[in-house]
C-alpha cells in the first residue's frame, strides 16, 4: 500500500528541538527509575493518567485519582471513575501494543471505552465534529467511508517514513486528531499512541509524563490545533508538540537529578527524613512531623504545604484527619 504524504514542513526549529532532546534522553535513564525510583515512575504514571483526563474535562482531582488506583472507594460520577481504572490498565498494556497496526488501535480505544460507549473498538459509523467553548464547531472528522484507509495509510506511513520518530509521532498525533476515527476521546487516544510510538525509539518514553505538561499548557495545544487546521498543515503543531516533549524531559530529569541529591540543607534533612518513614507506612500527619523534625505543629504544616506544591506529597483524609502521602 503505497502511503500519502502528510502536509507539513521541516523546519530549523524542529532540527533544534530533535536534536536536544536526543540530547537530553542521553542524559537520561530511566530504566534505573524503574528499579530503584519506582515511586518517580509511579508519579509519572499517575500524572499521565491524571492530566489526560483532565485535559477533557474528566472532574477528578489529582488526589481522587490516586485513590481510585489504590483501590479506595469515592464519591465521584461513576463514568469518570471508569475513564480512570480504563486508561490505567491501557497503559499497563502499553509495552505490548504494535503502534502500527489497525487491531491493536482498535483494541486499544475497546479498553479505554469499556463500560462507556456501545460503539467502542470499532471505528464510527456517523459524521463528527469537534466544537468549542461557544458550541460552534472548530473541525468536522473525515466522512465515515473513507476512515478505515485513511487510518490505515496513516499507521503506514508513521511505520515506513524516513523521519526521525520525534517528527513522525508528532505528525501521526496530529492527523489522527484530524480525522477524529472513534464517536469518542480521539484526542487523548491520539496522546497515548503519541507516547507508544515515541516509546518505540526510546522506551523511556513510556514513564515520561509529557500529558502533564499538556494540560499546563492546553490553550496552546488546542490553538496549535487549530492553526495547522487553518493552514492546512502540521508544521505548527509539530513544533508546538517538541518543545513539549522537551520540557516534560527537563522537568523529569530535574526530578531524578533531585531524588539522587544527598540533602545537606535543613529542609532537605526534613524532607528525606519524612520520605524515609513513607517508604514504611502508608501516610504521615502533622504529629509525626513533629516527632521526626522536632518541630512545631506550624512548622510541621508548613514543610508539608511545600512537598505538596513541589509534587513530593499528596494531601488525603484519613479517618477525617488531614495525611499525605508519596505522590
Amino acid at each position: 500500500m503505497n502511503s500519502k504524504q502528510p502536509l507539513f514542513q521541516i523546519t530549523n526549529n524542529m532540527i533544534d528541538y530533535v536534536a536536544e532532546i536526543a540530547e537530553l534522553v542521553g542524559k537520561m535513564s530511566l530504566s534505573d527509575c524503574v528499579s530503584n525510583n519506582a515511586s518517580l515512575c509511579r508519579g509519572n504514571r499517575i500524572r499521565t493518567i491524571y492530566s489526560s483526563l483532565a485535559i477533557e474535562k474528566n472532574t477528578l482531582g489529582l488526589e481522587q485519582v490516586i485513590a481510585v488506583l489504590n483501590g479506595k472507594q469515592i464519591f465521584a460520577p461513576p463514568k469518570d471513575i471508569a475513564k480512570v481504572k480504563n486508561t490505567y490498565e491501557l497503559y499497563e498494556r502499553l509495552d505490548k501494543l504494535n503502534p502500527y497496526s489497525v487491531d491493536d488501535l482498535l483494541m486499544a480505544h475497546g479498553i479505554m471505552m469499556h463500560g462507556l460507549v456501545e460503539e467502542s473498538e470499532k471505528f464510527r459509523f456517523h459524521p463528527t465534529g469537534v466544537m468549542n467553548q461557544e458550541g460552534y464547531i472548530v473541525h468536522c472528522g473525515v466522512l465515515p467511508q473513507y476512515m478505515s484507509d485513511l487510518v490505515k495509510e496513516l499507521l503506514d506511513w508513521t511505520k515506513n517514513s524516513d523521519l526521525h520518530m520525534l517528527i513522525r509521532s508528532c505528525v501521526f498525533h496530529y492527523e489522527f486528531d484530524r480525522i477524529h476515527p472513534f464517536i469518542d476521546e480521539n484526542r487523548r487516544l491520539g496522546r497515548l499512541w503519541h507516547t507508544l510510538l515515541l516509546s518505540q525509539w526510546n522506551s523511556d518514553f513510556a514513564w515520561i509524563p509529557v500529558d502533564s505538561i499538556i494540560y499546563s499548557k492546553q490553550k496552546d495545544y488546542y490553538a496549535a490545533i487549530n492553526k495547522s487546521n487553518d493552514t492546512g498543515e502540521s508544521t505548527v503543531f509539530i513544533e508546538f508538540m517538541l518543545s513539549v516533549i522537551k520540557t516534560a524531559l527537563v522537568e523529569t530529569i530535574s526530578r531524578m537529578n533531585g531524588m539522587e541529591d544527598k540533602p545537606t540543607d535543613k529542609a532537605s534533612i526534613r524532607s528525606s527524613k519524612i520520605e524515609s518513614y513513607l517508604k514504611n507506612h502508608n501516610y504521615i500527619m502533622n504529629a509525626n512531623v513533629r516527632a521526626l523534625c522536632d518541630v512545631s505543629a506550624a512548622t510541621a504544616n508548613r514543610i508539608l504545604g511545600r512537598l505538596v506544591e513541589e509534587g513530593t506529597l499528596i494531601k488525603c483524609r484519613v479517618n477525617g484527619h488531614w495525611a499525605y502521602q508519596l505522590m
